[in-house]
């Protein structure tokens, strides 16, 4: 029996509604999207074992796989595990990497060592994920000892919103940094998910049962 038509994007949850609205603006139906948590971020040794088993769970339900995450801290035990696995992913160390370009985010990083970074993602779930998640808010001694060799929180902004704009700049007040904003897009995201949902890319994995 063949496999199904459709592709499938295993994505980091914080990709989600970035994801969904490529596939809307872009008419990819056929494009499957299949999100881990977004709480994996604060736990990059789960990442590996997890993607491998939504890779494990679709074998022989789509035609291609695109893994959509960066090495998010895995410290290269994603790239192994995806190239003993057959499947590609976005390029890049992080989201904050492919969301600003690689040459820009190099740029950043660059200028200011101690940059703390946030998307239109994390900003709106700064409290779960931040202080909540790193226990900052029932802790707030962890403060420095997260936060103390940053000087910097650089909002990369998906959409332009003052609304979040001013949410950014009340987050970089909480952590006691300095403020910055780039209005970034979808970046290389945009690029990356339209090789995989293109009928004829090379780069994504196909099983035949």
């Amino acid at each position: 029996m063949g496999t199904q038509p459709a592709s499938l994007i295993i994505a980091c949850g914080a990709l989600a509604r970035e994801i969904v609205a490529l596939r809307t603006l872009n008419n990819w139906p056929h494009l499957a999207v299949q999100c881990l948590p977004a709480d994996l971020h604060n736990r990059p040794e789960k990442i590996t074992d997890a993607v491998r088993a939504k890779i494990h769970a679709a074998r022989g339900q789509f035609a291609s796989i695109f893994v959509a995450y960066a090495d998010c801290g895995t410290g290269g035990q994603l790239d192994r595990m995806l190239a003993e696995e057959g499947v590609e992913r976005i390029p890049g160390a992080h989201c904050y990497e492919f969301f600003a370009g690689s040459a820009a985010f190099e740029a950043m990083a660059e200028a200011e060592l101690g940059t703390f970074y946030l998307t239109d993602f994390l900003l709106t779930h700064f409290d779960r994920l931040i202080l909540r998640g790193l226990g900052i808010d029932k802790h707030p001694q962890l403060l420095p000892i997260y936060f103390g060799n940053y000087k910097k929180l650089t909002y990369l902004a998906q959409v332009a919103s003052e609304e979040r704009i001013a949410a950014g700049r009340a987050a970089a007040e909480r952590l006691g940094l300095a403020f910055e904003t780039h209005l970034t897009g979808y970046g290389d995201l945009a690029t990356s998910l339209a090789q995989a949902a293109s009928p004829t890319t090379t780069h994504t994995i196909a099983w035949q049962n």
